[in-house]
């Protein structure tokens, strides 16, 4: 198929710029990153930074299920697959047990203000069980009147009975994996979902009462064309999601041994991925929605929308949001909590997970403790990837640190600012549009661990 057909020569970029910028760095959904977590936190640690949450904390809670019916070959998630359902049911009794224990261990006051459940395929739960584990939460946990109650849901996977326990269980909002509707894409990442199932599956959510729809596509997919994401935009709007998430595919073979059957020679280069990212952008951007840091866009009227006007956006391991919490729980195997005093990660492998549960401790098996420099250089990289623009002075002083300690830092994106992918006045640095795909490369400069560490990341685009 001629260039010109497939749609590649849209939003071309001078392959030097990608060259120099576009190499591997974090999505910096935390910092530290969790390659830099670390077996010197514990359980016991976790235990005493939850009884030292304030009476007046706002809590976020993160359920991860990691079970699916079908692997994806894109898939970077920590997932296994199961034929049977009791692997599923035993653990949601774990969930339960685990969740108790935590709340047991946390000061009287705090409220839940939101809630995920992630994957993995949270759906796989029975209605029965989902609603016994909401349930569950609700009791271990205190509830905020207005919490929101989001889910990630299989659209293939999904019926009326499942949409209409999930609606009774009082979920708000629920995230539909698509990434792209073109056959010849899902065929190569082994995830046959044609647009009827998705369609069918919006319409089961919305009839149960669940009116917040999210959609995930993605570029860089194998035998993927610019066309096919455009095409596939058009399709996705015309079911009205109130906000879609536009990732990049993450290669990561040596990480996800599913991944090495994708074909590599079908994945696009780094010019068409960038080609691919800028076009589908624009296409949304036309379609009326508001793009949000690098790769979230969100209807007007979205509260996510609303919490970039109002400047009260922010980036944790869901990517951004608008979650208000002091405190992130996670629950379940391989979760990451997040805490005023450190990050923690459960154990990942489901067994292990189990075990220590059922010996009566968290499940924590490494994290990280923040030291001052950690808080700054995070606020400084979450203000980039949110605002697109810092102030370093203004940061510093409400962090009581000297503006003059980042000199390295900004002599280190003079480069960026010649290409125009940042403007730099004074203590103030600004990520122009043109830099806006890049903004993971220019918060990377403000990375103290990223040089040190050995860990591998996905592209910047």
């Amino acid at each position: 198929m001629p260039a010109a057909a497939r749609g590649d020569s849209l939003a071309a970029m001078d392959p030097d710029l990608l060259r120099r910028y576009g190499g591997p760095v974090p999505r910096y959904t935390s910092y530290p990153t969790a390659p830099h977590f670390h077996p010197g936190i514990t359980a016991e640690t976790y235990l005493g930074w939850l009884g030292g949450l304030p009476p007046e904390a706002r809590l976020s809670l993160y359920l991860h299920v990691p079970f699916c019916a079908q692997m994806c070959w894109y898939c970077g998630c920590h997932t296994k697959v199961v034929r049977r359902y009791e692997p599923v049911s035993d653990y949601a009794e774990t969930l339960l047990q685990e969740a108790a224990r935590v709340a047991d261990a946390l000061p009287r006051g705090p409220r839940a203000v939101q809630l995920h459940w992630g994957g993995g395929t949270p759906t796989m739960l029975s209605g029965d069980d989902f609603r016994r584990l909401t349930d569950g939460l609700r009791r271990a946990f205190r509830f905020d009147a207005a919490v929101e109650i989001a889910v990630e849901v299989d659209p293939r996977t999904l019926d009326a009975e499942k949409a209409r326990a999930l609606a009774a269980a009082g979920v708000t909002r629920a995230s539909l994996g698509v990434q792209d509707f073109t056959a010849a894409v899902q065929a190569a990442i082994n995830r046959v979902q044609p647009y009827e199932v998705t369609a069918r599956a919006v319409d089961l959510l919305r009839d149960a009462g669940i009116r917040g729809i999210n959609f995930d596509l993605m570029y860089g997919l194998p035998r993927q064309w610019v066309a096919d994401l455009l095409r596939s935009i058009e399709l996705a709007v015309t079911l009205a999601p109130d906000r879609i998430a536009l990732f990049g595919y993450a290669h990561v073979p040596w990480m996800k041994s599913h991944q090495r059957l994708i074909v590599e020679s079908e994945l696009p280069k780094e010019a068409a991925r960038w080609a691919q990212a800028e076009a589908a952008a624009a296409r949304l951007e036309a379609l009326g929605y508001l793009r949000i840091g690098f790769d979230h866009f969100a209807r007007p009227e979205d509260p996510l929308a609303r919490a970039v006007t109002e400047d009260r956006l922010r980036r944790n391991f869901q990517g951004y949001t608008d979650d208000p919490a002091e405190a992130l729980i996670g629950l379940g195997a391989s979760a990451i909590g997040s805490l005023p005093q450190g990050y923690v990660q459960n154990a990942v492998p489901i067994q292990d997970y189990r075990a220590a549960v059922a010996a009566g401790r968290p499940a924590v098996l490494r994290g990280c403790r923040l030291s001052a420099d950690d808080r700054l250089r995070r606020a400084v990289i979450e203000t980039l990837m949110c605002r697109l623009k810092v102030d370093l002075a203004g940061l510093c002083a409400r962090h009581d640190a000297d503006p003059a300690d980042f000199a390295e830092e900004i002599t280190a994106l003079d480069g960026m600012a010649a290409d125009g992918l940042v403007e730099i006045e004074g203590s103030e640095i600004r990520v122009t549009e043109a830099g806006r795909p890049l903004v993971r490369s220019a918060a990377a400069v403000f990375d103290r661990y990223l040089k040190a560490g050995t860990a591998r990341h996905s592209r910047a685009v």
